[in-house]
């Protein structure tokens, strides 16, 4: 039998330090054992210099669910031209507290505030995203424009 785990603020801390000693500036927590696993649930932990390119799941079963619980998140969603076509703060203390992402749909996020933790729930099996499934107007994570962007980003915010 497999052991409970449970959702504790010690632990929201450990994976928020974790993502703060990352290069990334973020870090999952997985509560599925394997990329193989049908459903995955993870702790999703975000700093405010971390960027998550844009990028769709074109899978019919690859919709995304996100529930903040701790800091601010701020959610971003474009069209095929990377106009962005919805933005909103994901904050415990707000009435926004989520978001459920279908298929298809440009999709990014910013951490507005340090320490930033949200519960994600997605169908696995992992698959690594495809060339059509990122946002070929948006940089690379690993690109020179990468902070730009990310800067863009933010800014969309204020």
């Amino acid at each position: 039998m497999a052991d409970v785990k449970l959702v504790s603020q010690s632990l929201l801390d450990s994976v928020s330090q974790s993502a703060k000693a990352t290069v990334r500036q973020r870090k999952n927590y997985n509560f599925h054992e394997s990329d193989r696993d049908i459903c995955h649930r993870l702790l999703n932990a975000l700093e405010p210099d971390t960027y998550i390119p844009p990028h769709r799941h074109l899978h019919p079963t690859k919709a995304e669910s996100i529930v903040i619980l701790r800091g601010k998140v701020g959610l971003l969603l474009f069209d095929a031209d990377g106009e962005i076509t919805q933005r909103c703060i994901l904050q415990t203390d707000s009435d926004m507290l989520g978001v459920d992402i279908p298929p298809g749909t440009f999709h990014s996020m910013v951490a507005l505030l340090p320490d930033t933790v949200f519960f994600e729930v997605k169908a696995g099996p992992y698959v690594a995203l495809a060339v059509n499934e990122r946002a070929n107007w948006a940089p690379a994570e690993d690109s020179d424009r990468a902070g730009e962007y990310l800067a863009w980003m933010k800014h969309s915010f204020v």
